[in-house]
């Protein structure tokens, strides 16, 4: 399921600094602007202590974690609309993402210029919001001179529909409000407004790039940045990246763990940035429990069982007869398969069964 996460934000604002945390793949990290022209794909672990945990109770011969698809798209600048800083060049990478991971420079460091002089993330934000927002009102443009003759003087329900919501979207945009801001009501408008693929429709996080001291409790910065974001439907988190890249480098988990502990931390910041993206995405995970391996396996969420079943085979679908299901917190109760199911836990599933995240899944199927 190659779904991605775009890092996108100004220059200079520690975009591949994190993306260097969260990768193995090395995107360079200058004290300049553009230095990552192409964009940088990793393929990201996502943590998950329940295959640790049914690992410990199973004994397989290997742990199978699933994965998320960040990329690193050079530092966007003002203008980018109109292809100042090879802007059109990364707002068509930006297009190519499912969700929008926007990084906001939440410290002081007179060694690390930023390309507007002085430090204020609010400014950055709108920078960049009114750059996508431009280029998603010449989209909007684009649609409405094919669609309005037809939605004001024809019978053409679809392009009255098509009209009216693309109208909507304008007016916001032209408020400097991103298309995100506005809901729709019925199913046939959320599934234009989707089909448009705007930029500021994307799901969005704002990752506040702070300083250690501010790691665990952020700053001005920071609560400049909520109150900011507040009215939009997006979520905030607080990652030193230049305090990220000092634990990546230690050797050894209880080495990083007490750098954790020192700095007032519970989890990593890349840990908790790999979840937040994983959920970002609209992405769950459910379970396989075996001898051979402990896996964990990506899904949309809301997904019936022989979508699901797909994920490991399409035969699985095709041939879907039912899914025997185990809800992970009575596998990790009673300790073994055949103790749920002699605790009568364990569920006989058909077609029209939603999958919940953390299920352990056993699918039965003929072909």
């Amino acid at each position: 399921m190659a779904l991605q996460c775009g890092i996108v934000g100004l220059p200079n604002v520690g975009k591949s600094t994190l993306f260097n945390c969260l990768s193995n793949a090395k995107a360079q990290s200058a004290n300049f602007p553009f230095c990552t022209i192409e964009p940088n794909v990793g393929v990201i672990t996502v943590p998950d202590e329940r295959l640790t945990k049914l690992a410990e109770l199973v004994h397989p011969q290997r742990i199978v974690p699933t994965t998320v698809e960040i990329v690193d798209i050079a530092g966007l600048v003002k203008g980018a609309s109109k292809g100042e800083g090879l802007g059109n060049k990364f707002l068509a990478n930006i297009r190519e993402t499912d969700a929008i991971l926007h990084v906001l420079r939440c410290f002081d460091d007179d060694n690390i210029v930023h390309v507007d002089g002085r430090i204020n993330p609010v400014r950055d934000k709108e920078i960049i919001d009114a750059e996508l927002q431009i280029k998603d009102l010449e989209t909007i443009d684009s649609r409405l001179s094919k669609v309005q003759k037809q939605a004001q003087t024809g019978g053409d329900k679809q392009a009255k529909l098509a009209y009216d919501v693309l109208m909507r979207f304008k007016a916001a945009l032209e408020q400097g409000q991103s298309a995100r801001t506005v809901t729709f009501d019925t199913k046939d408008e959320q599934k234009t407004a989707r089909e448009l693929f705007l930029l500021t429709n994307k799901p969005v996080m704002y990752i506040c790039n702070v300083d250690e001291a501010s790691a665990a409790n952020g700053n001005a910065y920071v609560e400049a940045v909520r109150e900011a974001v507040k009215e939009e439907d997006a979520g905030i988190l607080v990652v030193a990246a230049k305090t990220e890249s000092e634990i990546a480098e230690l050797d050894t988990y209880e080495e990083r763990q007490l750098f954790l502990q020192e700095a007032g931390l519970e989890e990593s910041g890349v840990n908790r940035l790999v979840k937040a993206a994983y959920k970002l995405l609209d992405l769950e995970t459910f379970l396989t429990a075996g001898p051979q391996e402990v896996r964990a396996w990506t899904y949309l969420h809301g997904s019936k069982a022989p979508r699901c079943a797909s994920v490991i085979h399409t035969d699985f679908e095709k041939g879907f007869i039912r899914a025997e299901v185990i809800k992970y917190a009575d596998y990790i109760k009673y300790g073994s398969e055949a103790a749920v199911k002699e605790a009568g836990k364990m569920s006989v599933e058909g077609k029209d069964y939603t999958v919940q995240d953390g299920d352990i899944m056993h699918f039965r199927f003929n072909v």
